[in-house]
């Protein structure tokens, strides 16, 4: 896995946001109508580890299905 260092911290490149550039939060839900995160998780992104990363897009479907 590539990674770069940040904070002294490996952070992987090869694991790609979930943005699709549409970045409007839902009031209701707390979510970006675009990729589904939360506002920590997209904060966050850009210095979590591969398993992080990992662990929020596999939430991301099932929060696709919630009307």
């Amino acid at each position: 896995m590539n990674s770069i260092r940040n904070a002294g911290r490996a952070v992987p490149v090869d694991v790609p946001s979930p943005c699709i550039k549409v970045c409007v939060m839902d009031d209701a839900t707390g979510l970006c109508r675009g990729c589904q995160r939360t506002l920590d998780e997209i904060a966050g992104w850009s210095s979590y580890t591969a398993d992080e990363r990992q662990a929020v897009l596999a939430r991301l479907p099932a929060r696709r299905a919630t009307p």
